[in-house]
């Protein structure tokens, strides 16, 4: 099997794909934009040959290396990044080389937040009920109809990238200065109270779920993001069983085969779900790691082994919680690094800094900690994020 990553290098945990690609027999070839020397000798030994490109955004020039790669190596049987900026590209490449998977036809359903809505309700999930403003007038019935507070987001986006809340008309006056209407929005009720969760996974072949897994956040991305407030997400032992019901119902809608995925909810005060977004690839940062620390698994060769045609094998040990806690730079904190880990001990599973690509988001310290207990959770945040006095 003939195998293409899109920038292997970049992120760096996600490198570990190589290396269980190449575990697995597979000749894995990488495209990226940094230097080999840059690389680094395990991702080098990982990778049957590379070929560097001045900018993956030029798509005519990555084109040009996968048809190098297909003239000198023969037929490429996946093309993927596994990275969101890059699915675009990833799709293009397939579509031009007939390589399996999502060509471009396949992403308006989970580019467009608009479309997702539909999937949704197709689905039979409940979701928060939205409008596309094109322009001001647009945007004026939309705020008369829907109310305030909304949050406005681009229908094309990822993440919370140029979110904007509005609670009022000076924040429609602001966000229309900014707009400038050069990109349709979407705008929908902002949901009060709720809490921000997900239902991630992993598809095989048939688009069936050979993995899943849920996380919490303890607070919604757009104000973790304006406040730079202090994160902690949690990888859940089990999953509710509304979600798991609503997430499966959407993986079948959407119909993405050996894929990843990653769907984001509001748990309401009620405690029903809505959703909120359909993510056609992995939770980012060092998410995947947490999957693995949560439930003594390596997703890296359980990808592998599903991609070459093995079986998913399940894990024999209890799950376990697995929170991904971080502190920010321009906070003092009461405890460091040394502090948590004589606190923990093995159960701080890494410390690492984050890619600044992350760190205004998240924070700059990320720290992957298991707990057995919701107790334990709470003992472990709270002493991650105390400050000094």
């Amino acid at each position: 099997m003939n195998y293409i990553l899109i920038s292997p290098y970049y992120p760096k945990n996600f490198q570990t794909f190589a290396h269980r690609l190449k575990d697995a027999g597979v000749s894995v070839f990488g495209i990226g934009e940094e230097p080999y020397d840059q690389l680094g000798s395990e991702l080098q030994k990982s990778l049957s040959e590379y070929y560097r490109v001045h900018s993956l955004e030029n798509v005519d020039e990555v084109k040009r290396a996968v048809a190098f790669l297909f003239f000198k190596h023969g037929p490429i049987d996946r093309i993927e990044s596994n990275n969101e900026h890059w699915l675009e590209l990833d799709a293009q490449l397939r579509e031009q080389f007939n390589v399996y998977g999502n060509k471009p036809a396949d992403l308006k359903k989970v580019k467009f937040k608009s479309e997702m809505k539909k999937l949704f309700k197709k689905a039979g999930v409940p979701v928060v009920e939205g409008r596309v403003v094109k322009n001001k007038k647009d945007l004026a019935k939309a705020v008369e109809t829907l109310g305030l507070p909304v949050i406005a987001k681009p229908d094309s986006g990822v993440g919370s990238a140029a979110t904007f809340k509005l609670s009022s008309a000076e924040d429609v006056r602001y966000f229309e200065g900014k707009w400038q209407e050069t990109t349709a929005y979407f705008l929908e009720p902002y949901v009060e109270g709720g809490k921000l969760c997900t239902f991630d996974g992993l598809t095989d072949q048939n688009g069936e779920i050979v993995f899943q897994t849920s996380f919490t956040y303890n607070v919604p991305t757009l104000e973790l993001v304006q406040g730079q407030l202090d994160l902690f997400y949690v990888i859940q032992k089990e999953i509710d069983p509304k979600l798991e019901e609503y997430g499966k119902a959407i993986v079948k809608t959407f119909g993405m085969e050996e894929r990843f995925f990653h769907i984001e909810f509001f748990q309401l005060e009620n405690g029903d779900y809505v959703a909120l977004e359909y993510n056609n690839r992995l939770a980012g940062g060092y998410t995947i790691d947490m999957y693995n620390y949560a439930y003594s698994i390596d997703l890296f060769a359980q990808y592998a082994s599903l991609v070459t045609g093995g079986e998913w094998k399940e894990p024999d040990v209890p799950n376990q919680y697995c929170i991904g806690v971080t502190q920010r730079d321009a906070y003092q904190y009461q405890n460091d690094t040394k502090a948590i880990r004589d606190k923990f001990g093995d159960r701080v599973k890494f410390a690492e800094r984050m890619p600044e690509a992350f760190a205004h988001l998240q924070g700059n310290q990320f720290y992957a900690i298991n707990a057995d207990t919701e107790e334990e959770v709470n003992e472990i945040t709270r002493f991650v994020h105390e400050r000094k006095k």
